[in-house]
């Protein structure tokens, strides 16, 4: 109760201070730059994920772009953290240190994490307990697609792809500056501070970042295992060393450190960088009085290389190019070592106008080396796989009339897995993804768009090949080599509309999945420890949801703005071969956001309600519903000694609520963070 007392009383205080300044400084921005004018701005925000450049407006799927203040007030020390408020998109914990998104109730190999264009070629598409090495504090932007721009950056993507851009190898000459940010959470203890310097001279430019974080154990509200729901999941679950307010052995130390240079001359550019993160973690226990300790020490070098050529005179008008090499490992409590070593290239080229459309073709390569090696045993758990991938895209674009804008997409890949000591080593797939879509503008006010994708996924090797005590996860897991392709079928729908007082937009989307890979517990035990087994398996599965807000301009008088924002999403899975539901998936979502702004001030209120999940799949428990209450504010210095200054602070979780997060693995014995207050300061020159 003194901690909620304290929580409170700092966030007043903090609002206090901040008000004399209110009415005098209003700079920033404009008197028309407020939250529901920020709508119109948004659907003209190019995607820069997409070669086209098209805008959030002109696109048939839905996308999301966070840069400037909309991302800064939302980043948090994991990208799953940082858009878990997004529509249609939660975070999955595991422990403070890991957070990954889900996106439309799909994770790990379907939702692919882009660092630059690239994947980021860590480890976290293979289990829920590895860490991205992304870092969103030293994130210029961030970019959600789905749909039919997916099969850009590869075939099975059927969740979405999350593109992490953070200029590391600048393609224009950027002006000299930097910025520093630093904050701190009472909640998850955390300290996090990001570094950035960049310029250029001449036709040279340069960048370097850097990102430091170390946080203890997590504090929370009430017990941290729930006896009841973890006995349905391991029927011999022993707790007699439950923890009330912490979450026992969840602290995080982590380092990233980049450098990149370019040079931008008139027709093109070529620069190169390097990055080294390392990472601490550790992994809550489950509650025993005798539970190991466990935690994950990774680490990962990665050296890119970009260029381009503009203003070409032939078919082809803009050709780019990257490739990246990764060198990635992380042991798990000593007692298991994963190596994950990749070369990744791709190469877009724009093509000029032919028979009425414009497009980009492309090639991507991926050359991978996984495995997971036992310490003790020297046997192998994932034996050593080497895994080609090669691909050809293609995206094009047509107007149908003048109102009325198609889109057609097409990925063809071939992946060879080369691997050892176990069944079916050597396999090959072809997987080959469509789409088509439409826009039609039926006025400046309002459009409709329609997308239809057929998406194959080749099996990842975990999927595949994984056999053995999963130290992280406290589970026996047992690939199937004899896993086939996933084949989905995906029709996406939606309708936005604005108007001077009220802007809405809803999506709603059908997804067909014919031999669906999804991980399941058997109900028994395995291995040397007897931990509870799971099981790589494939079912038919249908997935059906939406994606809805609506803004209505409350008031607007002078400089100040207040709108309030309604907004729901939800997602239903179900194996439909064995008449089950898909595992960790998350509930029905509702709320409201109430934005206010004056001058170079704003703050919002949200409020999230998340309906008891009941749908939860075989040997797993419901998940209870939850009502969770945010506030944030911010506030803009400008020039201030020749810089740009805003500080802020966020209440989070105010109610204090034991929030169990039917998405997350850890759910029955990690609950999200309790009440805490997070205070930051960011400062540009």
């Amino acid at each position: 109760m003194f901690r909620i007392l304290k929580i409170y009383t700092f966030l007043f205080i903090f609002g206090f201070l901040l008000s004399p300044a209110f009415a005098d400084e209003q700079k920033y921005g404009t008197e028309h730059d407020g939250p529901m004018e920020h709508y119109a701005v948004h659907l003209d925000e190019v995607i820069v994920s997409t070669p086209m450049q098209d805008t959030i407006a002109s696109s048939a799927t839905p996308v999301t772009v966070l840069h400037d203040d909309n991302l800064r007030m939302k980043a948090g020390a994991t990208i799953g953290e940082t858009l878990q408020n997004e529509l249609g998109v939660h975070g999955q914990a595991f422990g403070p240190g890991v957070g990954l998104p889900v996106i439309r109730g799909q994770d790990g190999p379907r939702v692919r994490v882009l660092s630059n264009g690239l994947g980021a070629n860590d480890a976290s598409q293979n289990s829920p307990d590895h860490a991205s090495i992304t870092t969103p504090l030293n994130a210029e932007r961030i970019e959600i697609l789905r749909g039919p721009a997916t099969l850009l950056y590869g075939s099975g993507a059927i969740g979405g792809v999350v593109n992490v851009i953070d200029n590391r190898i600048p393609e224009k000459i950027p002006e000299t500056g930097g910025s520093i940010e630093h904050k701190y959470n009472t909640a998850t203890t955390s300290r996090q501070t990001a570094l950035q310097f960049e310029g250029g001279k001449s036709k040279f430019a340069y960048h370097f970042d850097g990102y430091f974080q170390e946080s203890e154990d997590l504090n929370i509200s009430g017990d941290a295992v729930d006896v009841t729901r973890g006995q349905v999941s391991q029927s011999g679950l022993s707790v007699d060393a439950n923890t009330n307010g912490f979450v026992n052995n969840t602290n995080t130390h982590n380092t990233s450190v980049t450098g990149g240079a370019s040079f931008v001359g008139d027709s093109g550019f070529f620069g190169v960088s390097g990055n080294m993160v390392h990472m601490d973690y550790q992994i809550p226990t489950r509650g025993g009085a005798g539970d190991e300790a466990s935690f994950i020490n990774m680490e990962q070098r990665k050296l890119d290389f970009k260029g381009g050529l503009n203003n070409l005179h032939g078919f082809f008008k803009k050709i780019d190019g990257k490739l990246s090499f990764t060198d990635y490992e992380h042991n798990e409590a000593h007692e298991a070592l994963f190596q994950n070593d990749t070369i990744e290239g791709r190469v877009d080229a724009k093509h000029t106008p032919i028979f009425g459309m414009d497009g980009v073709m492309g090639f991507q390569m991926i050359s991978s080396y996984f495995a997971a090696q036992e310490a003790e045993a020297d046997e192998y758990i994932t034996p050593k796989t080497r895994t080609n991938s090669y691909a050809v895209f293609l995206q094009e674009s047509f107007n149908l009339s003048s109102n009325n804008v198609a889109q057609f997409g097409l990925r063809i890949e071939h992946d060879v897995l080369d691997s050892q000591l176990r069944a079916n080593p050597d396999q090959s797939f072809t997987p080959v993804s469509l789409s088509v879509s439409d826009l039609w503008t039926i006025d400046d006010k309002k459009s409709i768009n329609i997308a239809i994708t057929r998406s194959q996924r080749a099996p990842i090797v975990n999927e595949l090949y994984f056999e053995g005590d999963h130290e992280a996860t406290t589970t026996f897991q047992t690939g199937n080599p004899n896993l086939d392709l996933e084949t989905s079928y995906n029709i996406d729908i939606g309708y936005k509309s604005s108007s001077e007082k009220v802007a809405w937009e809803i999506n709603l989307f059908h997804n067909w999945v014919n031999d669906y890979i999804y991980s399941a517990r058997t109900g028994g035990t395995g291995g040397d420890d007897n931990n509870p087994a799971v099981n790589y398996l494939q079912s038919n599965a249908s997935f059906i949801g939406y994606e809805a807000q609506l803004i209505y301009h409350v008031m607007k008088k002078g400089a100040q703005d207040v709108d309030l924002t309604l907004f729901s999403d939800y997602t239903r899975g179900q194996l439909t071969d064995v008449a089950g539901s898909v595992p960790r998936i998350p509930p029905l979502r509702w709320g409201f956001q109430l934005d206010h702004r004056n001058g170079n001030w704003k703050s919002n209120l949200r409020l999230t309600r998340a309906e008891s999940q009941e749908y939860s799949g075989s040997y797993e428990a419901d998940t209870p519903g939850y009502t969770l209450l945010n506030l944030n504010t911010h506030y803009h210095i400008e020039n201030f000694k020749k810089a740009d200054m805003v500080v802020y602070a966020k209440g989070n979780n105010l109610l204090d609520e034991n929030i169990r997060n039917a998405a997350s693995f850890l759910r029955n014995f990690q609950p999200e963070p309790g009440i805490g207050a997070e205070i930051g300061i960011r400062i540009d020159y």
